[in-house]
C-alpha cells in the first residue's frame, strides 16, 4: 500500500473512533422529570441528571451541590461539598462552597472557609471586601474594616470591593 493510503486509511480509523466515544449517550433531561410531579420530586429528579451533567467539573458540582444543599436536600450536597474538598480541588472551590453556607444562614460553617481561602488568597481584593462584607453583617465590624482595609490597599479603584463594602454597612448583603 503506498503512504498516501495507509494515513488516509488510519485517519478514518481515528475518526471513527472518536465518533463511536461521543456517540455514548448523554444525561439528559425531559419533561418527564417533572410533569405531573411534586415539586421536590421533580427538582431532585432533575438535580440527578445535573449531577451526571456536571461530570468532573468542580464548578459546576459546586452548583448542583448548592441546589441540593438549599433545596432542603442538605445530606447530598454536602456530599458533594466533601468529595470536593478531600479532593484536590482550587482556592476558588473553597470560596465557592463557603457562599453556600453563607446563603444558607450558616456563618459558623462558611467563615472557616472563607479564612481559609484568603490565608492562600491575600490580595483577592473583591474577596477581601465580600468576605468583610460578611463579617460586618455579622456584627464583626472590626475583621470587617480589617479586610475592607486590605482590599483597599490591594486595589482602592475596584468597584466590586467598594460596591461590597457599601451594601454591609448599609445591611445588604454583597452581590455574588
Amino acid at each position: 500500500m503506498n503512504r498516501t493510503i495507509v494515513i488516509a486509511l488510519a485517519a478514518a480509523l481515528f475518526a471513527a473512533g472518536t465518533g463511536i466515544a461521543s456517540a455514548a449517550p448523554k444525561p439528559r433531561a425531559d419533561a418527564s422529570m417533572y410533569r405531573g410531579k411534586e415539586a421536590g420530586e421533580a427538582g431532585r429528579a432533575l438535580l440527578d441528571v445535573a449531577l451526571k451533567q456536571a461530570g468532573k467539573g468542580s464548578w459546576e458540582r459546586i452548583g448542583v451541590g448548592r441546589a441540593y444543599y438549599l433545596g432542603g436536600f442538605k445530606a447530598e450536597g454536602q456530599a458533594i461539598f466533601d468529595a470536593l474538598l478531600n479532593g484536590k480541588h482550587e482556592d476558588s472551590d473553597v470560596y465557592r462552597i463557603a457562599r453556600v453556607y453563607q446563603e444558607a444562614g450558616e456563618w459558623e460553617r462558611a467563615k472557616p472557609l472563607f479564612d481559609r481561602y484568603l490565608a492562600s488568597n491575600p490580595d483577592d481584593e473583591k474577596g477581601l471586601a465580600e468576605v468583610g462584607a460578611y463579617y460586618l453583617l455579622h456584627g464583626d465590624r472590626a475583621r470587617a474594616e480589617q479586610l475592607f482595609d486590605r482590599s483597599f490597599q490591594a486595589s482602592p479603584d475596584e468597584l466590586w470591593a467598594t460596591l461590597a463594602a457599601a451594601d454591609a454597612y448599609l445591611n445588604v448583603k454583597p452581590e455574588e
